[in-house]
């Protein structure tokens, strides 16, 4: 089986001329499956793109037959055909099966370009797809990878944001770069030349009402506060928020709070916990002991659980998923927390490895087999 490449790997090859007669763009990212479908598309039918050698077909929607039969054509006034089927996913298992032949002796001078965020691995025809075609991976981006991700595409557009900004636009995009873009586009045409961009103006271009972040939600979790937690919901949802992004958000938030807590157990200033909280250095503490090491274990569960009803469309409408997940959250939440006690036998707290909840890099425990 091949291995995946990146979209940088992807954008080295076609540079160099290197073309290949079948490609899987797959990811749950649609920005980078969308941007790795135009550059194949640039380099391969070059910029004056011709309708007559690019054919467009949805896997809901075509039959295998309808793709070999156009894949299989000659171009016209070209070196080369393009066919893109996207929602590959959504091909029946015996259309998948019309294709298979095709597999083994493609055309060479037609790019068929397979696009869907995922693909169901147990399929003989996705078996031999991946042994024979260039897979581009367009994952959802790691931890590391989001911040350079970020300033490459502020710096695209122009925009220079200091950290708090940084933090916010990532906090309400849930992690979507096509929803940074947009703000980083709409920043671009509101902020002056060379202005630093702030929170403020993330906060006033992006239209979040004051009390309405995922920070204030917290703070309503923490201090039991069920009423607030429920309008701050019902304030996110009306405003047109995807219940899956609200979740996510909310396991990105808890994911900081651990963060902060181990650095406060290894005995961290204050200071550095506030700045990255966002919050008064004299409140850090309070704040931070509404939410115990077993509160946070505890919130993890109630994460994935809720992350596979939405997903799963089973357990009722997402609003009211939410609102049970966010209530539950409240009645765990502690107003004081006991010091642990000392001495041997205490095991201390694990910390949290990544996981990926909603699209969004968030939290888990070492003792979680779930998935």
């Amino acid at each position: 089986m091949a291995s995946a490449i990146s979209h940088a790997q992807l954008t080295a090859q076609l540079a160099q001329g290197t073309f290949a007669p079948l490609y899987v763009v797959v990811g749950e990212e649609d920005l980078l499956r969308d941007m790795a479908l135009g550059a194949l598309k640039s380099a391969l039918l070059g910029e004056g793109e011709s309708d007559f050698n690019c054919d467009l077909f949805y896997g809901d929607d075509v039959s295998g037959a309808e793709i070999v039969t156009c894949a299989s054509e000659v171009a016209v006034f070209a070196a080369r055909r393009v066919v893109v089927v996207k929602a590959a996913d959504k091909l029946l298992a015996r259309e998948c099966d019309a294709i298979l032949p095709y597999l083994k002796g493609p055309n060479d001078s037609t790019s068929v370009i397979f696009v869907a965020p995922k693909l169901d691995g147990r399929l003989k025809f996705t078996q031999a797809l991946a042994k024979v075609a260039v897979t581009v991976d367009c994952s959802p981006l790691r931890e590391a990878q989001w911040l350079p991700w970020l300033k490459q595409d502020a710096e695209r557009v122009g925009v220079r944001l200091n950290e708090e900004a940084i933090e916010l636009l990532k906090e309400v995009c849930g992690g979507s770069l096509y929803s940074v873009r947009r703000e980083l586009e709409k920043l671009a045409a509101y902020v002056s030349p060379g202005q630093v961009v702030t929170v403020g103006d993330v906060a006033m271009l992006r239209g979040t009402e004051p009390g309405a972040s995922v920070f204030d939600l917290t703070l309503a979790i923490g201090g039991k506060d069920h009423g607030r937690v429920l309008a701050i919901l019902a304030r996110n949802l009306e405003a047109g928020e995807a219940p899956l992004r609200i979740l996510g958000s909310l396991a990105w938030q808890y994911r900081r709070l651990w963060k902060v807590k181990e650095v406060a157990r290894q005995g961290g200033r204050e200071g550095e916990a506030a700045r990255t909280l966002r919050m008064d250095p004299y409140k850090v503490r309070a704040f931070l002991d509404q939410f115990s090491d077993p509160h946070l274990h505890e919130a993890l569960r109630l994460f994935l659980d809720a992350d596979a009803k939405l997903k799963g469309g089973s357990g009722g409408r997402p609003a009211r998923i939410l609102e049970d997940l966010l209530l539950r959250l409240c009645n765990r939440a502690q107003a004081h927390v006991t010091p642990p006690p000392s001495g041997r036998g205490v095991a201390a707290p694990q910390p949290m490895k990544g996981r990926t909840i909603s699209n969004v890099r968030t939290i888990t425990s070492g003792r979680q087999t779930r998935s």
